[in-house]
């Protein structure tokens, strides 16, 4: 790594040869990416819900509360979502974090047998794009009475796996303030698979091999199968499957844990290096779908840890690219502003893990969740910091860091980005804005920059 570098942000190479180096990055005396951001109006109504660089465009479709096509009113609170090309038409399958903690009958977006527990209000709605003028051409909720979807990851089989972010149920009880919780007819805490192909809500059937836990987001190996899975709590693990039959998961399989190897029960939340390499290997979990979550969401990760698993802060994005799973940990590293992992399989039970970058400043990255990597093999983070300006970042193959766009919808300039994904043209970037849900379709001089 160049003394640049080193200035830029004491990340390292995502691809490259990998080095250690501060973490201090000076925004105000660095020109990243591709410039200057402005605000800018939607190509389609004018609105001004972006700050981009210049020459860049966008629109918004499949807005909350909107009719879509099969007659549905659009839910709110769009997050995870995934790009796949379906017979030469360009597909959005996009989740939908609608949280319940206490279960109301009739609450599900669907009310027969489509819906997997009619008194949970998440799902999956499918939206179909003119990959030219990159307009909604139509909509339809493809999975319904799910619980909190709030991430998930493509399959390379051409299909959506959306994940619960809860572990709630029938048990009953309070939460930390004394509000009654749970009471639903189904137990929660799984995945989910849609295919992006279905023009129709899919039979909700819940994945229970994969694991019952507070999931967030999901990356797949097209080379192996295995599915590698984060977790989104303050202690949490980083998991694999290792499906019985590749690509089709409703057949089982094993779900195992990530160890850091002469590390049993590392802590990987602060004080770790960037840049240093980590050899891991995983444990199995003997029961990936305890009773005791019912009452206790960290059932499976105190299971993997009993048996020296390690440990993470707030795993939520997760992506496969340039043969590595990137993960973004949204409170980890010593300032608690999100650290941004690589782990690269090394063989069949082994592999290696390296911190990429760690946040010292809120003005540099603040709180990165979902995350997908881009075309030219950089990632795009998704900021959600709870009570600032969110923005967009780019990470880059060199381990440098830029802003590419901020949240400038007018009263919700808090609202966090999610489910970031290129077109499979690599011409079009999607993402959505939580509150109110708006997806957006973002275009224009790639090439100028690292995305």
């Amino acid at each position: 790594m160049n003394r640049r570098e080193l200035l830029l942000g004491g990340g390292v190479g995502l691809t490259g040869l990998v080095t250690r180096g501060a973490l201090a990055l000076d925004r105000s005396a660095v020109a990243l990416g591709y410039g200057n951001l402005v605000p800018t109006a939607a190509h389609n109504t004018g609105e001004v819900l972006l700050e981009l660089p210049e020459g860049f465009s966008y629109n918004v479709l499949g807005r909350q509360g909107t009719r879509m096509t099969d007659g549905n009113l659009t839910p709110t609170k769009h997050d995870g979502m995934g790009a796949f090309l379906v017979n030469g038409k360009l597909r959005l399958v996009r989740n939908h974090e609608v949280p319940n903690t206490l279960a109301r009958p009739g609450t599900a977006i669907l009310q027969d047998e489509h819906a997997y527990d009619t008194s949970a209000g998440g799902g999956v709605t499918t939206l179909t794009i003119d990959p030219v003028t990159r307009e909604l051409i139509e909509s339809h909720i493809s999975l319904a009475g799910t619980h909190t979807n709030c991430a998930g990851g493509p399959t390379p089989w051409g299909s959506w796996l959306s994940c619960e972010e809860t572990t709630l149920g029938a048990a009953r009880g309070k939460d930390d303030k004394g509000k009654p919780i749970g009471g639903f007819e189904r137990e929660h805490g799984y995945i989910f698979e849609v295919p992006a192909a279905s023009d129709s809500p899919v039979m909700p059937i819940p994945l229970k091999a994969m694991g019952r836990f507070v999931h967030e987001a999901i990356a797949v190996d097209p080379a192996t199968g295995i599915i590698y899975e984060t977790e989104d709590r303050t202690s949490a693990g980083f998991y694999r499957f290792l499906p019985t039959k590749p690509g089709q998961l409703i057949e089982g399989g094993r779900l195992q844990m990530l160890v850091v190897e002469g590390k049993p029960q590392a802590d990987l939340r602060k004080k770790q290096t960037v840049g240093e390499p980590l050899a891991c290997v995983w444990i199995d979990i003997d029961d990936p779908d305890p009773a005791a979550t019912s009452t206790n969401p960290l059932a499976v990760y105190e299971s993997g840890k009993a048996k020296g698993a390690a440990t993470f802060a707030r795993l939520e994005g997760c992506w496969w690219g340039n043969g590595y799973v990137y993960i973004n940990a949204t409170t980890g590293g010593d300032k608690q502003l999100g650290q941004v992992w690589r782990y690269q399989p090394k063989g069949a039970d082994k592999g290696e893990l390296i911190l990429l970058f760690e946040s010292k400043s809120k003005s540099v990255l603040w709180n990165p969740d979902n995350l997908c990597v881009t075309p030219r093999g950089g990632l795009v983070l998704c900021e959600d910091t709870y009570g600032g300006d969110c923005y967009l970042r780019g990470l880059t193959k060199k381990g440098e860091i830029f802003s590419f766009a901020r949240n400038a919808y007018l009263g919700y300039e808090e609202s966090e980005f999610a489910g970031a994904c290129f077109s499979p043209d690599g011409q079009t970037l999607f993402v959505n804005l939580q509150l109110p849900g708006v997806t957006l379709a973002i275009w224009g001089p790639w090439e100028r920059g690292p995305f």
